[in-house]
Formats: structure tokens, C-alpha cells, sequence
């Protein structure tokens, strides 16, 4: 779904989607993206921060309370407030305007390339994790924590997953966006220490002391081995 009110950019990014045999659904305010995503199934959210009547970050934040769909921010160059926001508001990747098509091409297709691999993966099956009263579902895409569930976003599931799955091994930023985006091109590293930090907020008993997710000082992140 491509959410912008601006009827060139519709035209001047729908048109190499569908190109590649994409479907695209069009929305042109807020109101109308949260309607046509309540009434179509779909894989992706491409969203301008801003748009009438609902802005984008408000968007966002309602799609997060109940779905994890992969959701891309469109920014203005030197806005980092929308940035932050709309990270901090459960986004899982922003493009900066202006923008190349084959960016804009490139991320697209990464994001849905692991979507893909996370439906296949379902489908084959994948062993529990168990960790410290974490309980980790890659199949199903569930996360409990000491029996109470826990609601992640698309880039926090992928990132605990990952980090999970190889306990103990420390990933530096760049690798983890290449473990989950599929390319570290034209993304800030910095982007993993939000989604680390939300990720200590909902599992960590003490956000601020971590014991699960580690920083490893001078080389990224690893999954304690205890």
C-alpha cells in the first residue's frame, strides 16, 4: 500500500512497481490508508510522514496496535524528528526524500524478499527458543515473556530472532542490517540501536541493566549465552 497524497509521486512510484508484477494499493490521506488496509490483505506499507487529515506518524501508530505489517516512512531530507518518530512509533525503515527509484526499488524489494522467507519459514517450521522465560515462535512470529505475550513490530521480531537464534555471537550493526533488511545500503546503522532499545523496553525486566540483549562496547549487539 502506497500511502501519499500527492497524485506525481503515486504515478512516478506505482508505475515501476506494477511494473514488476506488484500490486499496489493507493491511498492518498490517512483516513483512507487505515480504511483500505482494514479492507485488503497487505504485505507492505509505504507511507508519506506528511499527509491531510491524519498524518503519517499518527498512521503508523495506529497500524501498530494491530498488525506488524512491514511499514517504510517516506521523510523529508533533513527531518530527523520524523525519522526518530516514526522509528520510535514502530516504523521498520524510512527513505529520505528526495529519493532514487532504484532506492526506493531496492528497499521494496529487500523488505518484501524477507517477507517471503518468513512465509516459507512458517511453513517448514522452526524449533521454540527458550531462553530465561522467554519463549520465542518463529513459526507463528510469538514472543512470551514469563507467559505474558508480547507485541513486537516486523524489525524487532527479525532482530531478536536473529540475535536469539545465535546466542552468544556478537553482530555488529552493519550485519544486522544485512541479516534482516537483506542490505545495509542506504540505511543509518544507528536505526538498530532504536529498535534494540524497544526491544529491552518489552522483554528487558530492567531496561536499563540489560541481561538478554547485550552491548558488546566498540562492536555491536549479542543474545546472552547463559
Amino acid at each position: 500500500m502506497l500511502v501519499d497524497d500527492e497524485e506525481s509521486i503515486q504515478k512516478l512510484l506505482t508505475f515501476p512497481l506494477e511494473r514488476e508484477g506488484y500490486r499496489v494499493i493507493q491511498a492518498r490521506n490517512g483516513e483512507e490508508a487505515l480504511e483500505r488496509f482494514a479492507e485488503q490483505h497487505v504485505d507492505l506499507v509505504v507511507l508519506d510522514v506528511m499527509l491531510p487529515r491524519l498524518d503519517g506518524l499518527e498512521v503508523c501508530r495506529r497500524l501498530r496496535t494491530t498488525s506488524a505489517v512491514p511499514i517504510i516512512m517516506l521523510t523529508a531530507r533533513d527531518d530527523e524528528v520524523d525519522k526518530v518518530l516514526g522509528l520510535e512509533l514502530g516504523a521498520d525503515d524510512y527513505i529520505t526524500k528526495p529519493f532514487s527509484i532504484r532506492e526506493f526499488r531496492s528497499r521494496i524489494r529487500a523488505m518484501l524478499r524477507r517477507a517471503t522467507l518468513l512465509a516459507e519459514r512458517r511453513e517448514w517450521g522452526e524449533a521454540l527458543i527458550e531462553v530465561e522465560g522467554l519463549v520465542i515462535d518463529p513459526a507463528k512470529r510469538t514472543v512470551c515473556r514469563d507467559g505474558d505475550g508480547v507485541q513486537l513490530t516486523y524489525v524487532e521480531f527479525e532482530l531478536l530472532r536473529v540475535l536469539a537464534t545465535h546466542r552468544g555471537r556478537v553482530y555488529s550493526r552493519h550485519a544486522l542490517l544485512e541479516a534482516v533488511w537483506g542490505g545495509s545500503a542506504y540505511r543509518e546503522p544507528r536505526t538498530i540501536d532504536v529498535h534494540v532499545r524497544h526491544l529491552r523496553e518489552k522483554l528487558e525486566p530492567d531496561p536499563g541493566e540489560p541481561t538478554l540483549i547485550l552491548t558488546v562496547r566498540g562492536a555491536g549487539y549479542r543474545f546472552t549465552d547463559f
